[in-house]
């Protein structure tokens, strides 16, 4: 498998062009956002329920563990962090035990990404940095993209930003598309860094503020429409996070924008997924909705901390027959 994202540079800057007249002025997007079909909500709350009745064989499930695993953003966002504390997150990403794969990334505030950097240093696990003054992202714009480019110069290679839900909410939809452009441009890299491109942007909605699955629809086409290389539900900070339905909706909004411009878009739920079983059943929605191609850390990932505990521990009962005691896995 390989360790990069493919570039999404050029791919994006012809998917703007062709879809100008779209996003050409405030009315435009507004019609074009508005057009889209309403969301059934009483069939994609049974399909999504649908989905999470289905079983996989023993077999299956020790592929699915693994794939799960590596598709992990392990994450630590909270005031309390150390250096220390993100040195031994990152040694678990990178080793995780009895030959488990390697997390996705690891997903750290900015003042903490060159800490990570050197952690991961040699090994395939990304780093992952918060911006653009989450969780709430009410900054103004100049703080918002140094917030980004202090990430980026500091190694992240992934941008987690927020969305202006206020403006969004009130229909200011130009004004948040004009937002994840110049974020996108601010994780440009320096000519001549030898990581190349640019660092890839999850846009993150902030789902259970959004109160409708329309909106929830308009913000993936929003957020696609101005270069994102991932949409994500939450930022785990908020009481409703990432949900079935939700992550079902999103993955249709990439199946649908996928078909329309060929485009790739990956997609991560994040916030309250803690258990093998949860993690399954998403990959059971992504393999329905989007197929095979979807089934990879590159444009699949869990934004969580905890899963992988539950994870390391259900990988080890099927190995051995059976469970690990409570010090098998470290507190995070």
């Amino acid at each position: 498998m390989p360790t990069t994202v493919p570039a999404y540079g050029n791919e994006a800057a012809e998917r703007l062009a062709s879809l100008a007249d779209v996003t050409a002025s405030e009315g435009a997007l507004r019609r074009f956002l508005h057009g889209l079909p309403g969301v059934d909500a009483v069939g994609l709350d049974a399909r999504a329920a649908t989905l999470g009745t289905r079983s996989i064989k023993t077999t299956a499930k020790a592929y699915a563990i693994d794939l799960a695993i590596s598709m992990v953003d392990l994450t630590t966002l909270e005031g309390a962090d150390t250096p220390g504390k993100v040195r031994a997150l990152s040694a678990k990403g990178v080793q995780p035990g009895d030959g488990a794969p390697p997390v996705a990334a690891i997903c750290v505030y900015p003042d903490m990404v060159a800490t990570a950097r050197a952690a991961v240093a040699g090994s395939t696990v990304r780093v992952a940095s918060v911006a653009t003054a989450f969780p709430a992202g009410r900054a103004a714009l100049p703080v918002k993209l140094a917030d980004t480019r202090d990430a980026v110069a500091a190694g992240a290679d992934e941008i987690d930003m927020v969305i202006d839900r206020g403006a969004f909410l009130s229909g200011r939809y130009l004004s948040v598309f004009e937002e994840i452009r110049a974020v996108k441009e601010a994780c440009a890299r320096p000519a001549g860094d030898p990581r190349g491109g640019a660092a890839h942007l999850k846009v993150i909605f902030e789902t259970g503020e959004l109160q409708t699955y329309d909106n929830v629809r308009r913000a993936s086409w929003l957020a696609m429409l101005a270069g994102a290389d991932f949409i994500k539900t939450s930022t785990g900070k908020v009481a409703v996070n990432a949900t079935p339905p939700v992550t079902l909706l999103m993955l249709e909004a990439v199946r649908d924008f996928h078909a329309s411009t060929g485009v790739q878009v990956g997609v991560k739920p994040a916030g309250g997924i803690r258990t093998t079983k949860d993690a399954i059943k998403y990959l059971v929605m992504v393999n329905e909705t989007l197929g095979e191609d979807w089934l990879s850390a590159h444009w699949f990932r869990f934004g969580a901390s905890s899963l992988l505990n539950d994870l390391l521990m259900q990988r080890q009962k099927l190995t051995t027959g059976r469970y690990s005691g409570p010090d098998y896995v470290s507190v995070d």
